[in-house]
């Protein structure tokens, strides 16, 4: 079983800066890739931005030059550096591993955590 745990959110006015961490904990063979996904109040569930084992990034254009994925392969973790915030940035983030444990595939999600960006 693989469990996320993530970390980082909370209330940041408008232009402020966050940074996000989502760490992968179990007995896992191999990461694929690594993502945040957001949602907004009665919104749908978005990308936000992924990143691959071996570093290829994509980004949603809303947060492109102002959010920067990143992963460390050795910490099964994934960040996000979030800069320039919105008040439309407001969500909650979840974050998304693919990857595989004892041979078998696995897709996991974080419990999520709030970003709140107010003045």
């Amino acid at each position: 079983q693989v469990q996320l745990v993530e970390s980082g959110g909370g209330l940041v006015q408008p232009g402020g800066s966050l940074r996000l961490s989502c760490a992968a904990l179990g007995s896992i063979d191999s990461i694929y890739y690594m993502g945040w996904y957001r949602q907004a109040p009665e919104k749908q569930r978005e990308l936000v931005a992924i990143v691959t084992v071996g570093g290829s990034t994509n980004y949603a254009d809303f947060v492109k030059g102002r959010f920067t994925i990143s992963r460390d392969n050795a910490k099964n973790t994934v960040y996000l550096q979030m800069n320039s915030l919105k008040p439309e940035d407001t969500a909650i983030y979840f974050c998304n591993v693919h990857g595989s444990v004892t041979g078998s595939f696995f897709t996991s999600w974080g419990q999520g955590t709030q970003v709140t960006v107010s003045s």
